[in-house]
């Protein structure tokens, strides 16, 4: 009788690691246990955030302090960080330049409506580093990716944005659509959803030129909203030509072209965008930009903010739709121009680099020594193996390269050999910080698994 597998393990294997790493791994975390048991009640669902249930462990560990790409937890456990708070500090925890600003600013003041003198640095900060750009701050990527949709249908006088199915733009309600049997529909699984999203999003998959075309012909698309590679699900490269591509359609049709570059800025300075010449109408940011500190940014190229400018003087008086109270207070601005000015730069960037490279390299070798059929990815610092042959080519390919069970085992099996992992997919990012020695201790650990479940 032919063995049971899942992505090439024999499934007996894995649920006897998967049972043996969760037993483990409790046992090692009797202060987390006992913490949580007596303090998580107050939470729906007994944690801060509901996301915060996708981690594979028995139950969470209680993180005691930060620095660098290490965490302490309660129990005493120091762990090489590889998850980095899934990009938000990917430049390490606390980058002394950003805690240094944050010190200073906090006793003067954290929010004002007004903007300072380092909200004029930072301007110039961002123009350097990013292009030049009209910026504009907002707090979270979901907000500043909202404001440019916002922006783009003003301008364009258009309803729809053509987003690629499997894509994640943050939790922006007008782009939660999806393809199904070739039709765009609102995705599975939304919580209170009631509008039909399909009257302001067409998804497409990603690669796909002609679906994009075909879109854009209908005249009813105000943007094309992506990110330079597909990051949220399984890693997906861009063709050759596939960005080129987009730039020329969109301009052909007459749509614009919004390149959110929240994950992607791990491709060096200046995100993938400067690394690989692109011209996007608008640019997005968040999560990192700031140091950690919640910050995102969105930039207007200056033929679109001029158009913006001329579609803001006609509209009726009243609320725009775009703006939260504490966006643009003084702390993101501090934050900014420490991060901008003292971390972002292209000698960390080198850094991270390297050695990302070299986590990409010997994964791939343990992959290849054990004959699993899987392969790994890397987008400048951030890498990813993925349990499943590849290269991948869109949105539906990336979702069925997805193994939930293998990649919970592993999170597990790698938490419990000292290197934490990101819990949604199988992504790791390099900082600054990051250490030689970090990186071989997860190549060391991954092959220990993997030598387990294929041997």
């Amino acid at each position: 009788m032919a063995q049971d597998l899942i992505a090439g393990i024999a499934k007996d294997r894995l649920e006897k690691l998967a049972q043996r790493e969760a037993k483990r791994y409790a046992a090692a975390r009797p202060k987390a246990k006992a913490a949580l048991a007596k303090g998580a009640d107050a939470y729906l669902g007994g944690v801060p955030l509901h996301w915060m249930t996708d981690w594979p462990m028995p139950h969470l560990p209680l993180v005691a302090r930060a620095k660098g790409a290490r965490l302490t937890d309660i129990d005493g456990y120091e762990i090489d960080d590889f998850c980095l708070g899934d990009t938000g500090s990917m430049f390490g925890h606390s980058p002394a330049p950003v805690a240094k600003a944050i010190r200073a600013q906090a006793t003067r003041g954290l929010t004002y409506m007004l903007p300072t003198e380092d909200a004029l640095a930072a301007g110039r900060l961002l123009q350097e580093v990013f292009g030049p750009f009209r910026w504009q701050i907002a707090t979270t990527a979901t907000d500043a990716n909202r404001f440019a949709i916002r922006v783009a249908r003003a301008i364009t006088g258009r309803p729809k944005i053509l987003v690629f199915n499997g894509c994640y733009h943050g939790t922006v309600d007008d782009v939660m659509v999806e393809l199904s049997g070739g039709k765009t529909q609102n995705r599975q699984g939304l919580m209170g959803q009631v509008a039909d999203l399909t009257l302001g999003a067409t998804a497409v998959e990603f690669n796909d030129l002609t679906a994009v075309e075909a879109a854009l012909k209908t005249g009813e698309i105000a943007a094309i909203l992506t990110e330079p590679v597909m990051t949220n699900s399984c890693m997906v490269l861009p063709d050759a030509g596939f960005h080129d591509g987009l730039r020329l359609l969109s301009r052909r049709y007459g749509a614009l072209l919004i390149i959110d570059e929240t994950h992607t800025i791990s491709s060096g300075l200046g995100g993938y965008t400067a690394v690989h010449s692109l011209s996007p109408d608008i640019f997005v940011v968040g999560k990192c930009v700031a140091g950690g500190l919640p910050t995102a940014v969105w930039g207007l190229s200056d033929e679109t903010a001029k158009r913006y400018e001329e579609a803001n003087a006609k509209r009726a008086p009243g609320h725009s739709g775009m703006g939260t109270t504490l966006s643009a207070n003084p702390l993101q601005f501090a934050c900014l121009k420490a991060t901008l000015g003292e971390v972002m730069t292209a000698k960390n960037y080198a850094h991270m680099e390297k050695l990302a490279e070299r986590l990409s390299h010997g994964l791939a070798e343990v992959i290849t020594r054990h004959n699993a059929p899987w392969h790994v990815v890397r987008v400048g610092a951030r890498v990813e193996f993925i349990c499943a042959p590849g290269p991948l080519r869109n949105g539906t390919e990336a979702g069925h390269a997805h193994q939930p069970q293998v990649e919970a085992a592993l999170h597990t099996a790698l938490l419990n050999r000292g290197s934490l992992i990101a819990p949604f997919h199988n992504m790791m990012l390099v900082s600054p910080a990051t250490k030689k020695r970090q990186v071989d201790r997860l190549i060391t650990a991954f092959n220990d698994v993997l030598t387990e479940l294929f041997s």
